[in-house]
């Protein structure tokens, strides 16, 4: 007898339906085909010893299982469930009408019951593109996957409830997850808020211009200065997730692997911390079966690299394309994947080996010209796709002992958020350019137009303060993003003044 059930693969972050063929014929012997890898080839074991746990047994006849189509790889213990379902289906226990309508996926224990699944998200979306009315996952996936609408999400325990189901002995309510209520309810809810930082005025205000904008930023000073307390609390003033970017985030944290059981939608921005340790691969992404790395698990959050300098000049140049580009392509000799990858990156460093040079009270005890080649590990390329060059300085005794609380991220948020509202009309007819950081030379020139004072003053910033060549566009772009959140229609000189102090590393004279 041959029955067909569904499954699915998942390549970068899409899904292709994969129909499973199950022929139970006269003989002897089990055959599974369709390029599966090792881990398909092994659900044998764990489907013979599951139907042991439902009082069944592999039928013991010839059994040829294929998947196509054939030239797509199969990983993963995924379709232990689809496997075992069209097994049943051809050796008569299981006698539903519904497989041609289902996607079935899980991973099966030794015991009948189900483990979750990567990636069920994408699955889900795919299964109601092509027409399925429903779905049978693992239900810790469950939640997960009815994010998506008009499908019937059934969420099962184990290969028990399974056969129950589709025999008709067993009614399972389909999950139902209200998606936009969902997202309303949790949307910016943080443990962290700026009202817990206190002094540092300057770099908070740094950090609302490159919130504002998406500019990168950078911040150099001394150890236990705030730079990582600072860093961790950029993702509550910026812009909440849209309904769309909180999907597309999902939809990458869930073929990675990294979503909460139980969870059904990210509503926070993501905030990625690597070890300085990380290798290239696990940055961008790859691997014999290519996973997003740390840039796309950070898409339409936050990438902060801790102590710059420290990491691996290799890890740090591949990066340069994915931030130009905002994604991330990793090509195979069979397939290529794409990997969204825009991300707010914010760095921090020691402005010296010691970490004390520059300190207001401790002194520096490097070598002569020791800075200028801690400095130099981070390479002009890289430092030209930062636009805003912060110093962080330590926190006076008075300034800690302030009681009054600082301002609260909400109330900066709000600011940034009617300053993306300008960007946003701005930059309507231009595709893919949301915000500052994104303009072009070409829109730099059309938006970015200073006034004779204006130009007058940037002119002699850059002669005076031996600023860089590079400097010049990004200081034109923060200029933009100064004037929105002062709702501003010109540039005014003294949004370009605020936005040449933000190039420290670009001056002649720092580190000496």
């Amino acid at each position: 007898m041959l029955v067909k059930t569904y499954g699915s693969a998942v390549q970068g972050i899409k899904a292709t339906t994969i129909t499973i063929e199950v022929s139970v014929s006269q003989g002897i012997n089990f055959f599974l085909v369709g390029l599966p890898d090792s881990a398909v080839r092994e659900s044998q074991q764990r489907i013979a010893t599951a139907f042991e746990s439902i009082k069944q047994k592999m039928p013991k006849k010839r059994v040829v299982i294929n998947m196509a189509p054939a030239d797509i790889r199969k990983e993963g213990a995924a379709y232990d469930l689809p496997l075992a379902v069209g097994i049943m289906a051809a050796s008569g226990i299981v006698t539903s009408t519904l497989l041609g309508e289902l996607v079935i996926m899980g991973e099966l224990s030794l015991d009948g019951t189900l483990n979750p699944i990567k990636g069920m998200l994408p699955i889900a979306i795919q299964a109601r593109e092509e027409g399925f009315t429903g779905l049978i996952v693992p239900k810790n996936n469950a939640r997960e996957a009815a994010v998506v609408n008009d499908l019937n999400v059934y969420g099962v325990e184990n290969l028990n409830e399974v056969v129950d189901f589709l025999n008709g002995t067993l009614e399972i309510a389909p999950t139902i997850v209200d998606t936009r209520a969902e997202f309303l309810q949790h949307a910016n809810e943080y443990d962290v808020d700026f009202a817990d930082v206190k002094g540092q005025e300057n770099v908070k205000r740094a950090f609302e211009v490159a919130a504002a904008g998406g500019h990168n930023l950078i911040m150099v000073g001394p150890p236990g200065a705030g730079k990582t307390m600072l860093a961790k609390r950029l993702p509550t003033i910026i812009p909440p997730l849209t309904l769309r970017e909180a999907l597309e985030t999902t939809k990458i944290h869930s073929v990675a692997g990294k979503i909460d059981k139980g969870t059904s939608l990210m509503t926070r921005r993501p905030f990625r911390s690597p070890h300085h340790t990380i290798s290239d691969v696990a940055l961008v992404g790859g691997g014999t079966y290519p996973q997003p790395g740390e840039i796309s698990l950070a898409h339409n959050g936050v990438l902060f690299l801790d102590e710059l300098p420290e990491f691996k000049r290799t890890v740090l140049e591949v990066m340069r394309q994915p931030l130009e580009d905002r994604v991330i392509t990793i090509s195979r000799a069979k397939f290529s994947v794409e990997y969204p990858a825009s991300f707010m990156l914010v760095a921090s460093m020691n402005p010296c080996p010691c970490g004390y040079y520059n300190h207001p009270e401790k002194e520096c005890v490097c070598s002569h010209g020791v800075v200028q080649k801690y400095l130099n590990k981070i390479s002009g390329p890289l430092l030209d796709r930062i636009d805003i060059h912060i110093e962080v300085v330590p926190v006076p005794f008075e300034k800690l002992a302030e009681s009054p609380a600082s301002e609260p991220s909400e109330s900066v948020r709000k600011r940034v958020v009617k300053a993306r509202e300008i960007q946003a009309e701005r930059f309507i007819e231009w595709k893919g350019i949301y915000c500052n950081a994104q303009m072009s030379s070409k829109l730099i020139r059309k938006f970015c137009v200073l006034d004779e004072a204006g130009m007058a003053l940037l002119k002699t910033a850059m002669e005076r303060l031996g600023l860089s060549a590079r400097a010049y566009d990004r200081i034109l772009k923060v200029s933009r993003t100064i004037a929105d959140l002062e709702t501003s229609n010109n540039i005014l000189p003294e949004h370009v003044a605020e936005a040449i102090q933000y190039r420290s590393l670009d001056r002649d004279t720092w580190a000496g």
